[in-house]
């Protein structure tokens, strides 16, 4: 969270409604509560040459509380008693001026209009504009030609909208604020003297920011100087100097410091600054101190070139200064650990960019840039668990048009996936560059077929330990094909055929390790599909009975699907790149059928049945796959993890390790039974196996202030082979949990907690953990979090946090907006 001063904004619109007042006035009767209204133009009862005489009007320049009276506008006085005497007017008993937006009371007012002063006494207030101010003084006075003022004994509050809000804590309690002297010293600055700005409730406020003189130029920069820090009273902070932008300008300038522990890196100190570039650009860069490791940067960039353009770049870099590892061990070096090089160093550098832009012919332009350097550096340094243990690194750029179902698109893309910690045991592919067309499904004449295509063609590259091609490896696919859709009595019939050539200018020779080497002779793929879809007409029934309020249908889906592949004689030849790549053939037949569950409410009137809206409340697929041709055209390899396009296109975890003819069942369940809940759960069970193949099941409860979510993840894992440095087997199972439980929010008086945990039941192992608590006064809170990492010999980190927050301000500390809980 950004702390930069923002109650110097208070005094800059409190400066804004005590000195700018405008009046016109008028001779009544004193013996009673008298109000009327006049406009610059309209005649005085006192002199017809007042309002309607240039000079004069000139020499008043009359000016209302938010700018100079313009011809037109209204003033509406009340006043028990009003005075003329010369040029002096004098306004006594519950006066009141409206003007504009404005409303100024107080019991005695004296106005000179050749001078164009004004003085006030007793119980001077000053209500409404566009912030809901509200602000009293015990006297002052002001010069309606100068724009200058002074008011005495001032507080008052102001209902502050922020345009920029990157709070925390937000209360629906205005600003408040106290000065002894406020003073207008131009047209837009303004000075306040002996005061106090804080957001709690007057008259005893929890804390509060105590200035000797703060100056205000709006539009500008607000300056404060001698100011402390205050709570309960007692002083915290002392800040000789600060400044901050005033809404809605921004200024550059340090920001606040901050300083934090962890058992890993020590005592943490940094600061950071902000720089405006330019009014659609500005950029933050930081530094921190880590009194065991060294020193890391961080940076962002933001730019706006245009409404429909925009620019993010990040970037976070430590320069580690190791540490002295047990002996024998490499508990994730970026570089090995020698005698002459003893200390393992874990540093390295992310660096992230993202970009789009709409050009001329609605061609739109995306670019996300993502840079890492070792994994190492993420599993050590990376404060989120999620990124921390994400071993891929995407970048893609592309540029898209679409016209009346076409679609074009060129593109350049890495992806890199991180096998382990060891440095280079990673998979790198490359896609530069790329241009593919392609259509939706298109009516040929007035025909009842339909048609459809896509076309690319890629230079492509993979990198590996043990394999590579060369760098740049040619792939042209061209995948046209043709459908005919029919409906008769509620059935659905889709027939297609399709034809596929693929062309590389590389292939893989298989080798007995069964890594492979790659040759410069093309090799190309043939390939035709053929696909039979039938759905039956859905079954339905509704239940009249009701079931708390609301009446049930219930929905099944039934579907076949047969498919046919053939002419994909060379699998083991092709270069595996991205899905492309690992079609097969293929003799199978896929049956599901989805159970839907749907509630209404129902109204007590009979006129009002179908006002309520019906919503899915339950949805049960079960589908299962049938392969006639088992061998797959002999692409199954006996013991390894086979992964086609069929096998992927059903479910996400691999199963096919031999011939086989019945794929796992998959169920996927949702139930969401109220706004309140949310239950996700896909399992696939084997029948060849006789067990459960994976499970996955996604948690989400809340109901009021309490909050609960969860997931576990289960699956057999077939046949992975890592390279670190020599061939290795992955683990057979993964078995994991996340938790998260919590009472309470951000913005909730009171007492809030919240923990979450990442388990790894397989090794029985607590990988992650975190707790949170913070306490919410009307005005400020304070969080307090400890965060624990433990990724093996690579990280072992328990973190101490901390902030505290003031309402509609900021936050000072160390725990981040991003990395709450809650």
């Amino acid at each position: 969270m950004k702390l930069r001063l923002r109650f110097l904004i208070t005094a800059a619109f409190l400066c804004h409604l005590l000195l700018s007042p405008g009046l016109v006035t008028s001779q009544l009767p004193p013996d009673s509560v008298l109000a009327f209204a006049l406009s610059p133009g309209d005649v005085s009862p006192w002199s017809a040459a007042l309002p309607d005489d240039p000079q004069q009007a000139s020499s008043s320049s009359v000016r209302g509380f938010g700018g100079p009276a313009q011809p037109g506008e209204e003033v509406i006085i009340q006043a028990r008693q009003q005075e003329k005497a010369g040029d002096v007017f004098t306004l006594s008993g519950e006066v009141e001026i409206a003007f504009r937006s404005f409303v100024l009371r107080a019991d005695h007012l004296v106005y000179d209009s050749k001078s164009g002063e004004i003085t006030g006494d007793g119980n001077l207030t000053l209500d409404g504009g566009p912030y809901q101010e509200h602000l009293s003084a015990s006297h002052g006075s002001y010069n309606l030609h100068t724009g200058t003022g002074k008011f005495y004994d001032v507080s008052g509050t102001v209902g502050f909208r922020l345009a920029r809000s990157n709070v925390t804590l937000t209360s629906p309690n205005p600003f408040a604020f106290t000065g002894k002297i406020v003073e207008k010293t131009g047209p837009d600055t303004y000075a306040v003297h002996n005061g106090t700005v804080t957001s709690c409730e007057l008259p005893k406020p929890k804390w509060t920011f105590n200035a000797s003189r703060i100056v205000v130029e709006l539009n500008g920069k607000a300056r404060i100087y001698n100011s402390t820090f205050r709570i309960k009273g007692a002083p915290i902070l002392y800040l000789p100097y600060a400044s901050h932008p005033v809404e809605p300008t921004r200024q550059s300038g340090f920001l606040m410091p901050s300083f934090g522990y962890s058992n890993r890196k020590g005592a943490i100190l940094g600061d950071s600054v902000y720089l405006v570039l330019n009014r659609s650009a500005d950029a933050t860069l930081a530094a921190e101190y880590w009194a065991r490791r060294g020193w890391a940067q961080r940076a962002e960039f933001r730019s706006r070139p245009s409404e429909t353009s925009y620019i993010n770049a990040t970037y976070f870099g430590v320069s580690d200064r190791g540490f002295i590892p047990p002996p024998g061990s490499q508990p994730g070096c970026t570089e090995p650990v020698t005698p002459s090089r003893p200390r393992c160093e874990q540093g390295g550098q992310d660096v992230t960019l993202t970009a789009e832009e709409l050009f001329a012919h609605g061609i739109r332009g995306v670019a996300e840039i993502n840079y890492l350097s070792t994994f190492t550096f993420r599993l050590a340094f990376t404060e989120t668990f999620t990124q921390a243990v994400n071993s891929e690194v995407k970048s893609v750029a592309f540029l898209s048009k679409s016209y009346r179902g076409y679609f074009f698109n060129t593109r350049v893309a890495r992806y890199q996936n991180f096998q382990s910690t060891v440095p280079g045991d990673l998979v790198t592919i490359l896609h530069t560059p790329g241009v593919e067309v392609s259509s939706v499904d298109r009516r040929i004449g007035s025909s009842p077929f339909y048609w459809a295509f896509d076309v690319a063609a890629e230079g492509v590259a993979r990198h590996e330990p043990q394999f590579s091609t060369s760098a740049l490896v040619g792939r042209f696919d061209a995948y046209p094909r043709a459908s005919l859709p029919l409906v008769y009595h509620g059935w659905s019939f889709r027939p297609e055929a399709a034809l596929r050539e693929t062309y590389y200018t590389e292939r893989r020779v298989p080798t007995p390790s069964g890594i492979g080497t790659t040759s410069s002779e093309g090799v190309n793929r043939r390939a035709f599909e053929g696909t039979f879809e039938l759905r039956p007409p859905a079954l339905g029934r509704i239940y009249q009975r009701q079931v708390h309020g609301h009446r049930l249908k219930h929905v099944i889906e039934p579907r076949i699907i047969f498919r046919y592949v053939t002419g994909v004689e060379n699998l083991p030849n092709i270069i595996r790149f991205d899905s492309r790549d690992i079609l097969s053939n293929t003799s199978e037949v896929e049956y599901a059928v989805v159970n839907r569950l749907y509630a209404k409410p129902v109204s007590d009137d009979p006129n009002a049945e179908n006002a309520g809206a019906s919503r899915e409340i339950l949805s049960w697929e079960l589908a299962q796959k049938y392969f006639i041709n088992d061998q797959f055209g002999g692409a199954v390899v006996d013991g390894k993890r086979n992964v086609f396009t069929t096998t992927v296109d059903f479910t996400g975890i691999a199963f096919l390790t031999e011939p086989r003819r019945l794929t796992p069942l998959v169920s996927k369940l949702r139930l969401q039974a109220t706004s309140k809940t949310d239950v996700q759960w896909q399992i696939d069970y084997d029948f060849k196996e006789g067990r459960i193949n994976s499970s996955t099941t996604l948690v989400d409860y809340h109901i009021g202030d309490f909050f609960l979510g969860g997931s576990h993840a289960f699956f057999h894992v077939p046949g992975e082979i890592f390279v670190n440095p020599t061939p290795l087997p992955a683990p057979a199972l993964f078995n994991q949990f996340r938790v998260l439980a919590g009472y309470g929010g951000p913005n909730k008086r009171g007492m809030s907690a919240a923990a979450n945990i990442g388990f790894d039941a397989n090794f029985s192992f607590l990988q992650y953990g975190a707790f949170q608590s913070s306490y919410n006064w009307d005005c400020c809170g304070i969080s307090f979090e400890y965060r624990r990492f433990a990724f093996g010999s690579v990280r072992n980190e328990n973190q101490y946090r901390f902030a505290f927050t003031l309402a509609n301000i900021g936050t000072f500390g160390t725990l981040k907006r991003q990395e709450r809980i809650f």
